[in-house]
């Protein structure tokens, strides 16, 4: 299983960001850290390939769980 996050390059006005993105995460790998698998250029989207993860985005749970001090902690620690 992968995820698949869609990049409309249309709304991109800074695409140089998106490429050094690209290049930090291929280089970098960490059992501990969502890894970057391939990249495709499909129409005017970049599809990135990156490891799946259960549970979602990081994101969508700092919305939707209320975090004490030691849980943010031991999260940003790994």
């Amino acid at each position: 299983q992968v995820a698949i996050k869609q990049v409309s390059l249309r709304k991109q006005p800074q695409k140089e960001l998106i490429v050094n993105e690209l290049l930090v995460v291929r280089n970098n790998k960490h059992p501990n850290i969502v890894n970057y698998l391939d990249s495709y250029l499909v129409g005017d989207k970049l599809w990135i390939i990156m490891e799946y993860m259960e549970g979602g985005p990081l994101s969508s749970v700092i919305q939707e769980f209320h975090m004490a001090e030691g849980e943010m902690a031991a999260i940003c620690r790994e």
